[in-house]
């Protein structure tokens, strides 16, 4: 019977031992992992799957080293609460750091929040400004949004060949995204004299 409970403490000590093994095995994300993360929209899924166990490190980086790609995590993680006290104005403040140091995907996001009201009140000029800078930086969920929002009557016609070069030379392998930016794109040269388009096209603006 000793000689029992004796195995059963080493088992369960081995197992102990095995599990805090792998919690000190995750490592922190790279710059370029958790950019492609961010890209993918899997950045807090992969936070959650690695059990909560980066937090510390992760705000380590957004407060004090005030890495953008961080920051935006870390703002994502306290507006939606995710391993962390949820806490809406704190999440925002980072996002915007973030936009602010230029990561495309958090200008994309400031602009989409202030363009549908998520956590901010709509702000169709405020939303305009994340999303053109956004959309400068090739991003194309940006790109398509402010066309979306040119062709519903926002911003100035005086953008419209900016924004039409950008979506012509938008390079995607997802033919479904393709045929979007077609119709976008022809829609958008409805609204345009021929030569400005042509300009668009060429590269001249």
């Amino acid at each position: 019977m000793q000689k029992l409970l004796i195995a059963i403490l080493f088992t369960i000590t081995y197992v102990i031992s095995a599990s805090a093994a792998e919690l000190t095995a995750v490592q922190i994300y790279s710059d370029n992992v958790l950019l492609d993360l961010i890209k993918e929209n899997k950045h807090l899924s992969q936070v959650v799957i690695d059990d909560c166990q980066l937090v510390q490190d992760i705000e380590a980086r957004a407060v004090k080293s005030k890495m953008p790609s961080y920051e935006f995590l870390w703002g994502d993680m306290l507006a939606y609460g995710v391993c962390v006290k949820k806490d809406v104005a704190l999440g925002l403040h980072y996002m915007q750091a973030s936009a602010d140091q230029g990561l495309s995907e958090a200008l994309e996001q400031m602009g989409r929040y202030y363009h549908v009201g998520k956590f901010v009140q709509v702000d169709i000029n405020q939303a305009i400004i994340f999303l053109k800078e956004s959309a400068a930086l090739h991003n194309l969920k940006a790109q398509l949004r402010l066309a979306d929002m040119y062709l519903a009557g926002h911003g100035s016609p005086l953008d419209f060949p900016q924004l039409y070069m950008q979506l012509h030379q938008s390079v995607t392998d997802d033919k479904k995204e393709h045929k979007i930016i077609a119709q976008h794109l022809a829609k958008l040269a409805q609204k345009m004299p021929e030569r400005v388009v042509n300009a668009a096209i060429s590269g001249k603006y």
